[in-house]
């Protein structure tokens, strides 16, 4: 019996990994396919009038309720001028709201209104659509090793961007469902 020949990972057509990815050709694929990936997520989401990224402060505040805005920055792991204005963007089209928090007026409490609720609904789709996309191809039990896989990175990763206090992003907080 002849071993079968070791198969070179795939690359997006008429883009060859470079030589100076040669040390880390696992970190460049996932670079190419999270590059992909969000491009995937821009397409699905473009109807619902989202750029990538916005889903992810909604699902947050759908998930957790009203929190400062100071709080979400650090959930979503983005710079603060970017939230504030992908938050001024989702306000303006009525799916979160700021207000003044009580218990400390210099601070800001962001939270899905009501209206943002048939939005959720419709990410769910998005969402669903994408993972079809992504998956397509993979039987079922390849999809979950993906997954396991997937989750053992993060968690490596996480440790080591946590490992200083230095987190780029928190903890996924348990709160209130505000479309419950």
């Amino acid at each position: 019996m002849t071993a079968e020949p070791v198969q070179e990972p795939r690359t997006t057509p008429g883009c060859a990994a470079p030589r100076s990815a040669l040390d880390g050709p696992v970190s460049h694929a996932i670079s190419r396919v999270s590059r992909l990936h969000r491009i995937a997520a821009g397409r699905v989401l473009r109807d619902l009038g989202l750029h990538p990224g916005q889903e992810f402060l909604m699902m947050h505040l759908w998930d957790s309720g009203a929190v400062r805005q100071s709080e979400l920055i650090k959930a979503v792991g983005l710079d603060p001028s970017t939230v504030t204005k992908m938050l001024q963007r989702l306000e303006h089209a009525g799916h979160v709201r700021r207000c003044p928090d009580p218990s400390d007026r210099r601070a800001s409490l962001v939270e899905a209104t009501e209206t943002s609720c048939g939005l959720l609904v419709e990410v769910r789709k998005a969402w669903g659509e994408l993972e079809r996309q992504t998956l397509e191809g993979l039987d079922a039990t390849e999809c979950a090793e993906l997954a396991r896989l997937l989750g053992k990175v993060e968690a490596t990763l996480w440790t080591e961007l946590t490992r200083g206090g230095g987190a780029e992003c928190g903890a996924d907080p348990k709160g209130p469902d505000v479309c419950s």
